[in-house]
């Protein structure tokens, strides 16, 4: 569940594989993030953003404009805040997991595979991109070739590392086992 933001998490220093989103303990550096990108400091303020991303997201907007739904890139969002929250200390482990849980079946009824994901998260991020044009975060995000480049990473095959390789799709509907 947690490969689900794989694609918005191009950092070396990102961990694509766990539930806290860093190699390396870094709760600080979660809340700033939140803080900045997403104007989150608190638990009430988490919760209703990713109420918002799971409802209706940034596709709400490329619905009546460019009439597309670009699903992928609101969980992928979803996810990646979900997991700062948990790292910033607003979630315990228990309710990030129920609220990843959550946001599943939206992926997997919407796409069969990380392919068709990673085509609606860059559908989505182009989108995100023409709203930004105009405003004063227009140059905020890095070039498109950068954000293609990790995706086709995430999907070579040959890419023995990718969190898209070491958990297939289908195991993302899976109930997790108990040991």
């Amino acid at each position: 569940m947690v490969s689900l933001c794989a694609p918005v998490s191009r950092e070396a220093r990102a961990s694509r594989l766990t539930l806290y989103p860093y190699k390396h303990v870094n709760d600080g550096r979660a809340r700033k993030w939140l803080t900045e990108k997403w104007e989150i400091s608190t638990r009430p303020a988490l919760l209703g953003r990713l109420d918002d991303l799971a409802r209706v997201g940034y596709r709400a907007r490329a619905e009546q404009r460019f009439d597309v739904s670009p699903l992928a890139w609101d969980i992928a969002l979803y996810v990646d805040v979900v997991r700062n929250g948990f790292a910033a200390g607003h979630l315990e482990e228990a309710d990030a997991w129920r609220l990843l849980h959550q946001i599943v079946p939206q992926a997997r009824g919407v796409y069969g595979s990380w392919a068709q994901y990673a085509q609606g998260y860059l559908m989505g991020r182009l989108v995100w991109m023409d709203l930004l044009r105009g405003t004063e975060s227009e140059s905020f995000p890095a070039p498109q070739s950068v954000s293609d480049e990790h995706l086709r990473r995430l999907l070579d095959p040959a890419n023995i590392e990718s969190p898209w390789h070491l958990a297939p799709w289908e195991a993302i509907g899976r109930p997790d086992r108990t040991r």
